[in-house]
């Protein structure tokens, strides 16, 4: 890559939101007259996330739109937090697809890891999609380390809150090359938006990568159903569903599958090589 890219990179999406039935949803939207992609982020993520692919998106013919899940950074969320669960964010996702497809509009959707699984929920609701997208997410709950760190988060959360659990994860950081390697504005970005989620939001979605069933043969069947394409592609470094268990998924879907030289968010550590992934596989999907 030429250049570092962050939730910072400079893009032209406008900030937005859309209507949900846990209130405003936030979102960064560039207006094309073309296919939709809704974007789709993970647990403690937000739109931002997307940053560096919006303007290339919108290049490519696409009308970018990334948002925050409810209980995120600029988007109203409820305090129950079995409503944070993949199933009943996937309504609310599903509830969004159906909007933004009015008067036929192609809709592509893309779920980036807790993402992914809020994205195939979406699917299994009924949400009228023209492809599908799993990136860095898995097939069913969260295996290794990034599990054992939520293990031990809960009872700090549950305890002392959303800022105490920041504070123990800046600890584990503070040896961390690829933390320390960022920016101090985007170090200071990340900080304001995770003490921004609600706890309700971060214990559920918590509880969801924990107990999210194995859905690929459910969800495969709902894609041949309706013929809809589908792509699984996650960074060679995944460190939160290994690449194998991604690839296996892939198979079971009869899905297409790629790897990027990345970690688990290729979308900020590798934007070139993931949109060379992306936008053909989009194109030939709409064509």
């Amino acid at each position: 890559m030429s250049a570092p890219y962050s939730q910072l990179s400079p893009h032209s999406g406008v900030p937005v939101e859309f209507p949900s039935r846990f209130g405003p949803i936030g979102a960064l939207r560039q207006e094309v007259d073309g296919p939709v992609v809704l974007l789709v982020p993970g647990y403690t993520g937000s739109k931002e996330d997307f940053a560096p692919l919006l303007d290339p998106i919108a290049s490519a013919g696409f009308a970018p739109v990334a948002i925050d899940l409810p209980g995120q950074q600029d988007s109203a969320g409820p305090t129950d937090e079995a409503l944070y669960l993949p199933e009943s964010l996937g309504e609310v996702v599903a509830e969004l697809v159906g909007d933004l497809a009015l008067g036929g509009r192609p809709v592509v959707l893309l779920g980036h890891s807790y993402g992914g699984l809020v994205s195939r929920r979406a699917v299994l609701a009924g949400a009228p999609v023209t492809g599908l997208t799993l990136m860095s997410s898995g097939p069913a709950d969260l295996p290794g380390p990034r599990r054992q760190i939520l293990d031990l988060g809960e009872p700090v959360l549950r305890a002392q809150g959303v800022a105490a659990v920041h504070r123990a994860l800046e600890m584990l950081n503070a040896g961390n090359p690829r933390w320390l390697a960022l920016s101090e504005p985007v170090r200071d970005f990340l900080r304001l938006r995770f003490l921004r989620n609600r706890p309700e939001a971060l214990l559920g979605m918590g509880a969801g990568l924990r107990t999210e069933p194995d859905l690929v043969a459910e969800l495969a069947k709902a894609l041949r159903a309706r013929a809809i394409p589908c792509l699984v592609v996650c960074g060679a470094r995944d460190d939160a569903w290994p690449p194998s268990a991604q690839r296996d998924m892939a198979e079971r879907l009869e899905a297409d599958f790629s790897v990027v030289e990345a970690a688990h968010s290729p979308a900020i550590e590798n934007p070139a090589d993931l949109l060379d992934v992306l936008l053909p596989t989009w194109k030939a999907w709409l064509s």
